[in-house]
Order: C-alpha cells, then structure tokens, then sequence
C-alpha cells in the first residue's frame, strides 16, 4: 500500500490539478498537522482516497469545532485506532505546550492522550495479532528528531509507545526542514520515525 502523507506546508505540485496524474498510484493521505483546511479537502476529493490526520499546534481550526467535520472526507485520527486496507492507524494531535494556542498538551496530557489509544491497541493485537503498523502524530518522540527549544519539544509518551508497541512507522511533522543534512528518518528499535514536514512517500 503506497501512502502519501503531508504536513506543515502546502507544496505547490501537490495542491495541483494534475495531482492525480502526478500520484496516480496512491492509495492512502496522512495528515501530521499545520495544515489548511482546503488542502486536505483537495487532496480528498482530487484523489478520491481515505485521508486521516491529527491537528497540529498552528492548525486551522479553532478547538471548539473539533466535534465537526471540518476536513471533509477526512478522518480525525487523535486518540483514535482505524483499520484501512489490512494495516491499523493510531494518532495523538498537538504539540507539547507552550503558550496558550490550541491542541498544545503538557508531558502528563499527553501520557493520558496515549494512555487512551492502549485498550484499542490490545483489542486489535487480540483480534489481529498486530498492535500497530503506522502511529501518527503532530510532534516528534522525545528525543528523536526534535530540537531543545519548548515548542519543538518531543513527546515522552510518544517514545513509550514505539518501546511497548513496536509500530513499522511514526510520522510525524511540527520540526521544520531547513538544511538539507537535517536527519528526516531514524530507525528506533522496530520503527522507522519519519519527519513528513512537507511530504513523504512511503510504502506499507
């Protein structure tokens, strides 16, 4: 299964017309945050395939609308666990907390945000013989791929899960790209962690 997952910046041959020309082959959209509204819209309805995501800190939206569809087609993967095509998804959104913006946590609300995901994840190892293949999330894991200022913090929780649930993939976004000798993938134990910050194509 071929995924295309995006985040933080809207790239221009992305958000094209000919886009199903260009990515003729996709069969699943990841969202890792930062993103506008319109753009997942896009890449839904020009690719007509599934499209999960999490919010990021600098997302769109305001957190009072969460309830709401607001990407549609899009499915809201935060403290979620979703089947698509035989491999199982898992999200947590947001950064670690900072200032007062939205769908920021602190290291404790994001323990209890992982906490959430744990009894979907033993049902689905119960039912499947699997935990998780992809877990996707707006901020890096503790100590892999983030930086030491607050805002761009990794998340100690996100580091447990990889430990204790060994997915295949961690996409995350939130660090941004400027020098082209930044690490974007890190192998961790059984999980490749990749850094989608604009786009990354990856193959189940």
């Amino acid at each position: 299964m071929k995924i295309l997952a995006v985040s933080d910046i809207v790239v221009d041959w992305i958000y094209n017309p000919k886009i199903r020309h260009l990515l003729p082959d996709i069969n699943l959209a990841i969202g890792c945050g930062d993103l506008p509204q319109n753009y997942l819209e896009f890449v839904v309805s020009s690719l007509d395939i599934p499209v999960f995501f999490v919010n990021g800190n600098h997302s769109q939206v305001i957190a009072e609308e969460k309830q709401h569809n607001y990407y549609h087609g899009a499915v809201d993967l935060h403290c979620r666990v979703k089947r698509f095509n035989g491999y199982l998804f898992a999200g947590v959104e947001g950064s670690i907390r900072y200032n007062d913006g939205p769908f920021q946590y602190s290291q404790v609300e994001m323990w209890l945000n992982v906490f959430r995901l744990v009894p979907s994840l033993l049902m689905t190892r119960i039912n499947t013989g699997h935990y998780l293949n992809v877990f996707i999330t707006h901020a890096p894991p503790w100590g892999i791929q983030d930086q030491s200022d607050l805002a761009h913090q990794g998340i100690k929780a996100f580091r447990w899960l990889l430990t204790r649930f060994h997915p295949e993939y961690h996409l995350h976004g939130h660090t941004h790209i400027y020098r082209p000798d930044t690490p974007v993938e890190t192998q961790f134990g059984k999980t490749k962690v990749i850094n989608v910050f604009g786009f990354q194509k990856i193959e189940l």
